[in-house]
């Protein structure tokens, strides 16, 4: 007999059976966190040949992206508070509601936020929340397009959507992570895209709608994307490739990596990482790829073609790791934050500086204390830090009418 033919048990042993299954899943689900939390910690995945935790848990354990994704997201906060833990292993908190809570909790609500929550379902735990938060953004999506959902939009059809995201919610997923659904029998090869932009990004597609329209009349959103894409796609693979824009430092010896040898290795490598574990598995990561030195520069290696190999971040930081010690690349790394924030705060500085001197300037003008302000606003989106091109932009707005006021007084 199969073992999970259960026709021969009683009402009450099958009733027995499965609450005792119930309790273990428990007990096995909280301890599959830390367990998942615990080699997140470790990065363990690195050296198994995955650029990601998640990319451990969906190729190497055979998790789905969506489970995978959620148990990572509520073992990272299970790592934070670990009530969280027991709360699942005592049945009053369930996977789903444990992802719902891990964005909001923090070291001050956690202990009220998981007691308002024992017990509850996952409508009444994001009921909760709405009231306590403010609702989230909508995730980017994308769905598959079944043969019947692409005939309800016909070709270059085009439709805008303007609305406020009041009541919307992330359906689980982070800010920015795009979730990918598909249908099982598509064969369309279409997908319906959904995503949230800023006011600026509409502007830029209509823009683009504008200047494609000789080429694309309709004003098709999705040729206009494919085009858009292809050209992004030409100039990042220039960058990072052709010799445009260095990813590699060159202000030290033997760091510059010439344009010749960039593209040989990414056309040898295919474009994604080279990193193999000791069993064989080599990482699939195509993002957030680097040149890497097989011998490390500091150590007299060379820019050739044979000693330059990709790596995604993640592996050429276990490179530098394992060539100089975990501790000494993580102080490294630790003052280049520094330094970063240092200027920051010395870039925010002056520009609280140049704003006072822009002002006061104006003033002189004899421009009112409101026009200045409203004209220095409008000179915060100039690329340009210099203060002359800040305030020549200054006068051009106020004297344009835009200021609504009565200009400077001569």
């Amino acid at each position: 007999m199969h073992p999970y033919v259960l026709a021969h048990l009683s009402d009450n042993v099958l009733l027995r059976n499965l609450i005792a299954l119930v309790v273990q899943d428990r007990h096995t689900t909280a301890s599959l966190l830390a367990h998942i939390a615990e080699v997140d910690s470790r990065k363990l995945y690195a050296p198994a040949g995955y650029a990601s935790m998640h990319a451990y848990c969906v190729e190497g354990l055979g998790l789905s992206e969506d489970a995978a994704y959620k148990r990572i997201q509520a073992a990272r906060a299970a790592r934070q508070f670990p009530a969280i833990l027991d709360a699942i292993t005592n049945g009053r908190l369930h996977l789903s509601g444990a992802c719902l809570l891990a964005p909001c909790l923090t070291q001050e609500n956690a202990e009220e936020l998981l007691a308002e929550s024992a017990g509850r379902r996952k409508s009444e735990i994001e009921e909760m929340l709405a009231r306590r938060f403010p609702p989230p953004c909508v995730g980017s999506m994308i769905h598959r397009l079944a043969a019947s959902g692409v005939a309800q939009l016909a070709p270059g059809q085009v439709g805008w959507v303007d609305a406020a995201l009041d009541g919307a919610k992330s359906d689980e997923l982070a800010p920015g992570q795009v979730q990918v659904r598909e249908e099982p029998t598509s064969t369309s090869g279409h997908f319906l895209i959904q995503v949230v932009v800023e006011a600026g990004t509409r502007d830029k597609l209509r823009r683009a709608q504008e200047l494609l329209s000789h080429s694309v009349p309709s004003g098709d959103v999705a040729q206009v994307i494919d085009r858009a894409l292809d050209a992004l796609i030409a100039a990042l693979e220039e960058r990072e490739v052709g010799g445009g824009a260095k990813r590699v430092a060159v202000s030290r010896p033997g760091r510059h990596i010439s344009a010749r040898v960039r593209r040989a290795v990414w056309e040898r490598d295919g474009g994604q990482c080279t990193f193999a574990s000791d069993t064989g598995v080599r990482c699939k990561s195509r993002r957030f790829l680097e040149f890497d030195h097989v011998d490390p520069v500091a150590r007299g290696g060379g820019s050739t073609v044979d000693r330059v190999r990709l790596r995604c971040r993640t592996h050429n930081q276990l490179e530098a790791e394992r060539a100089f010690g975990a501790s000494f690349m993580r102080n490294k790394r630790e003052s280049a934050r520094l330094a970063a924030n240092k200027a920051h705060e010395g870039a925010t500085r002056v520009g609280r500086d140049d704003r006072q001197d822009l002002l006061a300037g104006l003033r002189r003008l004899g421009f009112r204390a409101d026009e200045a302000r409203r004209a220095a606003e409008h000179t915060r989106s100039i690329r340009s830090a210099a203060l002359e091109d800040r305030f020549r932009a200054a006068l051009q707005f106020l004297g344009s009418g835009r200021s609504h006021g009565n200009g400077a007084r001569r």
